[in-house]
């Protein structure tokens, strides 16, 4: 199956950030992506943390004329199920802000929409990032509200067969038991992590904890990212890539926006697993 990570350095900007993202979907379609998914916040690197309050949507039902979300009052959850249901591909939406419980926080929300357009999951990023290095500090837990589900769902790919997939999120990716958990009563085929590593921390950690995560799971892995210096003075640390169940790498972008293209090999993935029944032979 041809998957897209897509690669993004955001504005504060939602208009301009939902038409390029229009843009890349649309071109990793006509590149014969199946699967295509965008990076966290791909609708706004705002230039303060609080902005993504002021956009944050309601989940939004379909309406009865088009099954999309409302443009009106769902304009983000609109964009991408629109783009879905037009370029026919599976779209795991990034993350966008979902309005939540409390009026000073919000979700950070990974939303999946099937070849129809049609809402096929939804995952809130868990783990909230926290650093401070003395120069550079960041605290999610200021202007998020965590999820409490880990969240996998299942496509059928156009060759009709099925790809158990593991959603998560950037911080997440620190936490191999979240993975454990997904792939617990039906092994992963794939683990897909929208992120906005900050460059201090993927300089260090990127590339292999993604790497790990496939190893440990003999699973592939598609990391979409925020790749450059955005307005705000932010410099994220990009590398959207995707992996195999050997932890090798099949394709990666260091910076600046694009498509990172790569081909998952189910037939690979079940060779692999049989030569090394790591999945088999846990015991805790």
């Amino acid at each position: 199956m041809k998957v897209a990570a897509l690669q993004m350095v955001s504005t504060p900007r939602v208009d301009d950030n939902l038409a390029h993202a229009g843009q890349l979907i649309a071109q990793a379609a006509q590149a014969g992506a199946e699967l295509v998914a965008l990076p966290e916040y791909f609708c706004l690197m705002g230039l303060s943390d609080k902005d993504k309050l002021a956009i944050a949507e309601p989940i939004a039902p379909p309406m009865a004329d088009t099954q999309l979300p409302c443009p009106a009052t769902a304009p983000m959850q609109h964009m991408l199920a629109a783009a879905a249901q037009t370029n026919g591909v599976w779209l795991i939406g990034g993350t966008l802000p979902i309005v939540s419980t409390k009026a000073d926080r919000v979700s950070n929300t990974v939303l999946v929409y099937n070849p129809q357009g049609q809402l096929a999951a939804r995952y809130d990023k868990i783990h909230l990032f926290c650093f401070d290095d003395g120069q550079r500090r960041y605290d999610e837990a200021a202007t998020l509200t965590p999820g409490q589900q880990a969240v996998s769902f299942v496509m059928t790919d156009k060759r009709g067969l099925g790809w158990h997939i593991g959603l998560s999120v950037c911080y997440d990716l620190r936490f191999p038991e979240l993975f454990r958990q997904l792939g617990q009563t039906q092994p992963l085929d794939l683990i897909v992590l929208p992120a906005a590593f900050t460059d201090t921390t993927g300089k260090a950690h990127w590339e292999l904890l993604l790497r790990a995560r496939a190893v440990e799971n003999l699973c592939h892995v598609l990391a979409p990212a925020q790749g450059g210096l955005h307005e705000n003075g932010r410099r994220t640390f990009g590398h959207s890539m995707a992996i195999g169940p050997w932890g090798d790498v099949l394709a990666v972008q260091a910076e600046g926006p694009g498509v990172v293209l790569a081909d998952l090999d189910r037939a690979h993935q079940t060779k692999v697993r049989a030569q090394l029944p790591a999945l088999s032979h846990r015991v805790l």
